[in-house]
């Protein structure tokens, strides 16, 4: 294992952080927070920067003078054919066949509606999409994502903007044994630096995250705190950390150690 660069869809990155574009408080900021990060990927919601006057062109004039690769997604659909429009949209508009592809199930969590979204990926890989889908953790639909095309899978956490972390660590450990060759990325629920720091120590290749950064206090400080911590845990990784032990081991040699004989009692 080592440290290097990795590859999506055959585009080469050295940064393993994605970072959303939502909820910043300006624009001036958001472009702090993304060089901050040292990100090469942003996602792009088509539904946001497509309404409302001029506000989208001047969106993506900043993304393009910041030099980063958009990744385009379809955030709230509800549907098949629903998602699979808004990514068509979104390829005319950005000029990119990658889609983050999200078919929503539940409102109260946002849940991925798994069934909708492998025949949603089947149809947009046909269609010539490189899809990275907005996935739960579940090996059987990684199968399924994976037999449709998709040679990026998106696990998340824990729900979207909850920043409870990985709520099924087990699961993604499983998920990444399962399959040491595909690119796995943390999608959604990051919400301390920690998280994210947990997430590369499991194994995986990146992590994407919008909220946790956006909402933060100081949102560039965040995102240099993000960025830190991916690469710590990444490294973390490739160092092979031990294994945890049900008992104590001491780091000190027991033979050696200096003997003392305590007086005897009168």
């Amino acid at each position: 294992m080592d440290n290097a660069p990795f590859t999506l869809y055959g585009t080469t990155l050295a940064a393993r952080l994605l970072l959303g574009t939502a909820q910043y408080s300006s624009p001036a900021v958001l472009a702090a927070a993304i060089k901050a990060s040292g990100t090469e990927v942003v996602t792009v919601s088509l539904r946001r920067e497509a309404g409302g006057n001029r506000a989208g062109e001047s969106f993506w004039s900043l993304i393009r003078e910041l030099g980063v690769k958009v990744l385009p997604n379809t955030a709230g659909c509800r549907s098949v054919k629903e998602a699979v429009t808004t990514a068509q949209m979104a390829r005319e508009i950005f000029a990119t066949s990658w889609v983050k592809l999200e078919v929503i199930a539940d409102d109260d969590l946002l849940q991925p509606d798994v069934f909708g979204l492998v025949e949603a990926a089947a149809i947009l890989s046909h269609d010539g999409f490189q899809v990275f889908p907005y996935t739960s953790e579940d090996l059987v639909v990684a199968e399924r994502l994976i037999g449709a095309g998709c040679e990026v899978l998106m696990p998340w956490g824990a729900p979207i903007g909850s920043g409870r972390g990985l709520n099924n660590a087990f699961a993604l450990q499983a998920l990444r044994k399962r399959f040491p060759a595909v690119p796995l990325i943390v999608d959604a629920g990051i919400g301390t630096p920690a998280h994210a720091a947990a997430a590369m120590e499991l194994g995986y290749d990146g992590v994407l995250l919008n909220t946790a950064v956006a909402k933060a206090g100081d949102p560039v400080a965040m995102a240099r705190a993000f960025a830190l911590a991916v690469e710590a845990g990444r490294v973390a990784y490739c160092a092979e950390p031990i294994p945890p032990r049900d008992m104590a081991e001491p780091s000190t040699p027991q033979l050696g150690r200096a003997f003392v004989e305590l007086p005897r009692r009168a």
